[in-house]
């Protein structure tokens, strides 16, 4: 299957079934939302060493938040819910109460099971902490040094999919960056998906096991073009460079579409391929074969 000039190998992504929450803040003004969001989603890469997998789902108006203030979505991601009971109330009490304005809602109001966030974060008070139930929802009202962070009781949590990728060789490194540019901004127009690398991008691709026992995963040798001749490689032979974008989603048929979406726009001049990583279909149950993710998205 072609795409213009760029080949589009005949092979899948293996995703995993993940858990996740929705994390709505508000703030003063842009400039401290952003300073929370950058602040949130920091260090929130992979959960072979992060404690979450995070990013920035969507901007929301001040219309259409709780207090009438900018806001935006987080979505944060889990092998587990003790995982996220844990990292979110954590991210939350470190990162969001410690940025001035800022205030904490709950994404996913009508979710059937919750994790516990206010409840945790309320000991912080000292004992000044307040309570109050609105609509159903507790919230609480802890004292800092410009006034009162406000913060949900719990949040609601569900079940997604991690791990759906693509794999883009290209002719040099600009033409890589700039594609993978490409297929990072087509997801933020999409609700219900994140690419929680930097940028949306990874270079550091990884492969399952190492030569060292201690390690879960290394690099993807096959993937790297200093290696050739020392590895069996998977890049084609006029591909210089090769990058990864990584998508996590509420839901297997939204990630399926955030791929399809990015491979059509990551396509293009300098574009060798467009491939995927997967591990023999044996670890993840999620398949997303890129020759049908396309051809369903043309019928």
């Amino acid at each position: 299957m072609q795409l213009g000039s760029t080949k589009i190998i005949d092979t899948f992504a293996e995703a995993f079934g993940m858990r996740y929450v929705r994390l709505l803040v508000t703030a003063f003004d842009a400039y401290w939302l952003d300073a929370a969001l950058r602040e949130f989603t920091g260090y929130s890469s992979s959960v072979i060493a992060c404690d979450a997998e995070a990013g920035i789902e969507s901007y929301v108006d001040a219309e259409n938040t709780p207090d009438g203030r900018c806001g935006a979505t987080i979505l944060v991601f889990g092998f587990s819910t003790e995982a996220l009971t844990k990292a979110v109330p954590n991210r939350t009490g470190q990162c969001l109460m410690t940025c001035p304005t800022t205030a904490v809602y709950d994404g996913m109001p009508d979710a059937e099971e919750t994790i516990p966030l206010g409840k945790h974060i309320r000991y912080f008070g000292d004992g000044f902490q307040k309570s109050k139930k609105l609509f159903g929802h507790r919230y609480w009202r802890i004292p800092v040094m410009d006034g009162e962070f406000l913060v949900e009781d719990r949040l609601g949590i569900a079940k997604g999919v991690a791990g759906g990728n693509i794999i883009l060789q290209a002719e040099s490194l600009q033409a890589a960056l700039a594609a993978a540019r490409r297929g990072s901004e087509a997801l933020q127009a999409m609700a219900g998906v994140i690419a929680p690398f930097p940028g949306g991008v990874v270079r550091s691709g990884s492969k399952v096991g190492s030569v060292y026992k201690q390690l879960p995963a290394s690099t993807a040798d096959a993937y790297c073009p200093t290696l050739r001749g020392r590895t069996q490689t998977a890049l084609m032979e006029d591909a210089l460079c090769a990058l990864e974008i990584v998508i996590d989603g509420v839901s297997e048929e939204v990630v399926g579409q955030a791929m399809a979406a990015t491979v059509r726009a990551t396509a293009g001049e300098g574009v060798v391929a467009i491939g995927a990583g997967n591990y023999g279909g044996k670890l993840g149950k999620h398949h997303y074969h890129l020759h049908q993710l396309l051809t369903d998205e043309s019928e």
